[in-house]
């Protein structure tokens, strides 16, 4: 999660994305468990099935923390709950906002407690249960951890401690029996609300795209010509396959691993110069003289090797997802591409030439029929949500 929402709006989509936050909140039961005698261990084991729709797999989730439906109604009431942050004004929604493919339209990065800017664009979550890794920089490797790095940050949710958070809920009332129901008597602790909301959070999924049921599905004309053309760019000509993997069976569209796209060090050469977003869409580029005087100077971001400090691992991040990508503006880990026509016309051009970048960067030297149809195949990739 990474705390992010401005007072500027983009496009809401259709029902589909709609439809993710309704089914998460049809798992629940409607009656807590709590408050019916002898439910609690009842509910508390009485298993979810989270049906993946077509074009994923089935859907993983750790074996000690199995899905119930009290415990993703009790994780969807922490997603939306501004109280969860230090000052009672930031919730994870705010940053993933269900409309926006679980992301924020709003800026390049997120805007979390009184007014900090975080560092980096705030990954979408939809289909985030196949993360092998989470965060640009796969810093956790599972959802039930994950959490806690949000709700700590001191530029997003800002929580002071664990136990900080944790007294809160229990300081409030409409919490209480809540999480004694969802995990057969266990109260709120660190490990009770990492799983509430990793549950939570498993039910976001998106499939049955044109493309899901065009390859899948045997629907020939579930796609264009010009969609067609462009898969077999994306599989061809655009080496977008070569990381943003499609099988036999399914199609997660990604390696899950980390690559220097160059985006990283471009950032890092702005040097004196600073490009500040003044409002979607709207930048100028100032002195970082200025930028210091008014705020906090840009930090810097050496991405994966933050974590690894393997120098070949500088400013690499990991290949996101392409679900819903058509929704999930802007682009890249820094959210610095505003747009498809601009990811693919950073391809094109192979990249900013960076030190490290990957080999698997090049000049495409696409016709601009062929970018066209590229971006009409990456909007066809938008899906349905799951059903239980």
């Amino acid at each position: 999660m990474t705390s992010r929402r401005c007072c500027w709006s983009r496009p809401r989509l259709e029902g589909a994305l709609l439809a993710v936050l309704l089914v998460a909140r049809a798992f629940a039961a409607e009656v807590p468990a709590a408050q019916v005698p002898g439910a609690q261990m009842a509910d508390a084991e009485v298993p979810l099935a989270i049906h993946a729709p077509l074009g994923l797999p089935a859907l993983p989730f750790p074996a000690d923390n199995p899905p119930t439906a009290a415990k993703v109604e009790l994780g969807r009431k922490l997603f939306f709950d501004r109280r969860l942050s230090f000052n009672g004004t930031m919730s994870c929604a705010m940053c993933h906002v269900p409309e926006q493919g679980f992301t924020s339209n709003a800026l390049r990065t997120p805007v979390g407690n009184e007014g900090a800017s975080a560092r980096r664009n705030a990954p979408g979550l939809l289909n985030v249960a196949y993360h092998p890794r989470l965060f640009h920089d796969g810093r956790e490797g599972a959802l039930e951890t994950q959490v806690w790095g949000p709700l700590l940050a001191p530029d997003e949710m800002a929580n002071p401690s664990l136990g900080h958070v944790l007294d809160r809920l229990r300081d409030l009332p409409d919490y209480a029996g809540q999480f004694e129901a969802a995990f057969a008597g266990r109260g709120a602790s660190a490990d009770t609300v990492g799983a509430a909301l990793a549950s939570f959070q498993r039910t976001l999924v998106s499939g049955d795209s044109r493309f899901d049921r065009y390859r899948y599905g045997g629907a020939i004309d579930a796609l264009s010509a010009e969609e067609k053309a462009g898969l077999a760019i994306f599989t061809g000509k655009g080496r977008c396959a070569a990381c943003h993997l499609i099988g036999e069976r399914d199609a997660l569209l990604s390696d899950f691993r980390y690559h220097n796209t160059g985006i990283g060090w471009l950032r890092s050469q702005e040097g004196a110069g600073v490009e500040v977003e003044l409002a979607p869409g709207v930048r100028a580029r100032m002195s970082a003289a200025v930028v210091r005087s008014i705020g906090a100077a840009p930090r810097s971001d050496l991405g994966r090797f933050e974590i690894t400090r393997d120098p070949r691992e500088r400013w690499a991040y990991k290949t996101p997802m392409l679900s819903e990508v058509a929704a999930t503006a802007p682009y890249m880990h820094d959210g610095s591409l505003p747009t498809l026509e601009a990811v693919v016309e950073y391809y094109d051009r192979g990249g900013a030439g960076a030190p490290g970048q990957s080999p698997l960067i090049a000049p495409l030297r696409l016709s601009v029929t062929e970018k066209a149809a590229l971006v009409a195949f990456l909007k066809a990739l938008s899906g349905r949500a799951g059903r239980p």
